[in-house]
Order: C-alpha cells, then sequence, then structure tokens
C-alpha cells in the first residue's frame, strides 16, 4: 500500500514586470554571503518602478503581517511617513529609498504583465471562458532518471516505480488541452522528464564546499551510503545534487517564467507520492 497520491495545484501571481529576454545566466562560483542559496547581488534600481504604487499604511501592513512578522532589524528598514529607506551597503551606508504614495488619488498604477479578470472585455470571451489569458502549467520535480536523485521516487515489491516528476507531466499534457478548449493560452515549463536549468549536479561541486564550510563541516565526506545515510546532508555529493534539483532549478524555472513566458497565471503541479508505512496509521 502507498500513501493516497495529492495533487496540489496552486496559483502564482508574479509580483515585477522584469524585461524581456534572455534567461541565461552565469553559474554563481560561490555561495555569496547573507542571500539565499544561489542567489546573486540585487539590482535595487529594479526596484524604482514601485515608487509611490504603495501607501505607508499598506506597506507596514504587509511589512508587520506578512514579511517580517517577528520584526526586523530598524537599521535594516527604516519606515517614516513618507519614505521607506532600505539599506543596501552596511559598510558605506548607503540606502535605496522607496517613497509611499500619500494616499489613493495619488497612487501610480503597478507595473505588470498580465491581465486581471476585469481587465478584458465581455466580447473577449465569445472564444471560451479563459479566452485572453495565458496559463502556464509547472509540472513540479524532474522524474525520469533523476527521480531517484531527487527522492521523487519509491516502489512496493516489483511493481513500476512511482515517480513524481512523470506524474506531474502526464497531469500537465491533459490539461493542456482541456485549458486551450475553454479559449487559453497554454505553455508547459518543461515538456519532457529532463531538467530546465542547463547546469548538472558536477558544477556546483565549489559552492557545495563552501556550504559545508560555512555550517562548520570541515572534513566532509565526498559522497553518501544511499537516502537512508543518516550524514548524507554533510557530504559534497547530497549538497553538490541539492543544489542542481533544488536551488538551481527552481531558479531556472522561475526565469524562465518571469523573462520568457510571462504568463497571466502559473499552475505548480505536485505530488507526494511516499510510502504508505503503516496502512493501519498512515
Amino acid at each position: 500500500m502507498f500513501r493516497l497520491l495529492v495533487m496540489r495545484g496552486f496559483a502564482l501571481l508574479l509580483l515585477a514586470a522584469p524585461a524581456a529576454g534572455a534567461v541565461e545566466e552565469a553559474l554563481p562560483n560561490e555561495s555569496a554571503a547573507h542571500l539565499s542559496t544561489l542567489g546573486r547581488k540585487p539590482d535595487w534600481s529594479e526596484l524604482d518602478k514601485y515608487q509611490a504604487t504603495i501607501t505607508h499604511d499598506e506597506f507596514v501592513q504587509l511589512f508587520r503581517q506578512i514579511y517580517a512578522t517577528r520584526g526586523c532589524n530598524p537599521d535594516l528598514i527604516k519606515v517614516e511617513l513618507d519614505v521607506a529607506r532600505i539599506l543596501t551597503a552596511a559598510e558605506t551606508q548607503n540606502y535605496f529609498v522607496l517613497h509611499f504614495a500619500k494616499g489613493e488619488a495619488d497612487r501610480r498604477p503597478v507595473p505588470r504583465w498580465w491581465a486581471v479578470p476585469g481587465a478584458l472585455p465581455n466580447e473577449a470571451r465569445t472564444a471560451g471562458p479563459l479566452a485572453g489569458f495565458h496559463i502556464a502549467l509547472d509540472p513540479g520535480h524532474l522524474g525520469g532518471t533523476w527521480a531517484q536523485m531527487e527522492e521523487r521516487w519509491f516502489r512496493i515489491g516489483d511493481a513500476p516505480p512511482v515517480e513524481e516528476g512523470n506524474m506531474t507531466l502526464q497531469v500537465a499534457r491533459l490539461l493542456k488541452p482541456r485549458l486551450q478548449s475553454l479559449g487559453a493560452k497554454v505553455s508547459l515549463v518543461r515538456e519532457k522528464a529532463e531538467p530546465v536549468t542547463p547546469y548538472r549536479p558536477s558544477d556546483f561541486e565549489e559552492i557545495a564546499r563552501q556550504l559545508l564550510l560555512r555550517t562548520g563541516v570541515k572534513d566532509a565526506r565526498e559522497n553518501f551510503d544511499g537516502p537512508a545515510d543518516p550524514e548524507k546532508e554533510q557530504t559534497i555529493a547530497w549538497q553538490r545534487e541539492l543544489l542542481f534539483y533544488r536551488n538551481s532549478e527552481i531558479r531556472r524555472r522561475a526565469s524562465v517564467i518571469n523573462h520568457r513566458l510571462q504568463p497571466d497565471l502559473v499552475l505548480c503541479l505536485h505530488f507526494n507520492a511516499e510510502p504508505w508505512g503503516d496502512p493501519h496509521h498512515p
């Protein structure tokens, strides 16, 4: 027996509008401090497009209730009546200054490429209820020969293995014509059981070593003894694989969505495929 397979689809409204263009990026050659894994130094000028698009009260509400519910060092973000000052360089005390809208009448529109339902004229719906909308389907995980590496694979006895990445891709292929029949334009973020990122685990050897050193692992083992190895997270091999199929792959897909596809809606498809365990206490 195995745990019920659950598909989760969720829509992501993209909050920025980067210019369309190439999505190729150079591989980072080191793990940047104080940034998320494989993160790059931010270009703060990208936030200029959001000047006067939000009021002081809205900013404070979102900041306290969503983005920093446990508080934030006041030296990093200083919220004043008319502006928020965001520290960009501690050494030089440089700040990015975000100006608030004084009120609804002064609010500038948020730049975005996607359409909201109310923005489409009724006559656009004659071809179907989703006519005029571009939907991107993102089949989660990788599947195929990568399924065991990403630990999204299991089998019972001699039965064919359950591979999450293959299942999400099959669901995306079934959904695509159905959405198209409703008038939508549909794109797949990946169309086969292969990574979207051009990089492979071997490309992350040095960054894996740096990450382990940063966490205090000085003499890291090169390899681990399978997924049940209790110390696998302290090995170079496990870290570089994780950097490949999770960090690099997810960043690459986000880049494809934001820069190349630029859809109105993204549906990320996932399954949880795991052994059931005790059938009486799943």
